[in-house]
């Protein structure tokens, strides 16, 4: 039989072996991590949109006294982008440059309103030259609202019907 004394140096001598083959592994010898360094990058270029919301004039009959109504435009451009936000003459039959009419929808029908679209409320009509009357801005990364200010003119009733023009609006950057 094993004496008490050389049972408690036998365990030793294990207890002893077992540490030697778990102190390598624990990272207290653990050589020093390596690391690297990588870029992130992105380019942002010169960027514009444009929304448009419809202006409504409501009903009426004869045109005796002005209508006037107003939209917005939104525009979001890029930080320290300069801009230009022009309208064409739209589609009503006969309009040009800042010369604008609605057209009938019912077949046949001829007759047109006239109307005029504005910067700023009854001047500085709004067409589609850069630098002469277009609106000009500069982008701040964030949503930016136009007002368009329209109008009809007083003018000869044309025949009753439901009168349109689609105006197209481009922002040049």
């Amino acid at each position: 039989m094993m004496s008490t004394s050389n049972r408690n140096r036998s365990v030793t001598r294990v207890m002893a072996a077992v540490l030697a083959a778990v102190i390598p592994f624990t990272g207290a010898h653990a050589a020093s991590p390596n690391t690297a360094k990588f870029d992130v990058t992105m380019t942002v270029v010169p960027d514009c949109t444009v929304t448009a919301a419809s202006i409504d004039f409501g009903t009426t009959g004869l045109i005796s006294t002005a209508m006037n109504g107003q939209s917005n435009l939104t525009v979001t451009c890029t930080n320290t982008t300069p801009y230009n936000v022009g309208l064409d003459a739209g589609t009503g039959a006969g309009s040009s440059g800042t010369t604008r009419y609605m057209a009938g929808s019912k077949g046949g029908n001829t007759d047109t309103v006239k109307l005029n679209l504005y910067r700023t409320p009854g001047a500085g009509l709004w067409g589609n030259t850069a630098g002469s009357d277009t609106q000009a801005g500069t982008g701040n990364g964030e949503k930016q609202t136009l007002t368009v200010y329209g109008e009809i003119p007083v003018q000869n009733s044309p025949t009753p019907d439901s009168y349109k023009s689609q105006i197209t609006a481009t922002v040049y950057f």
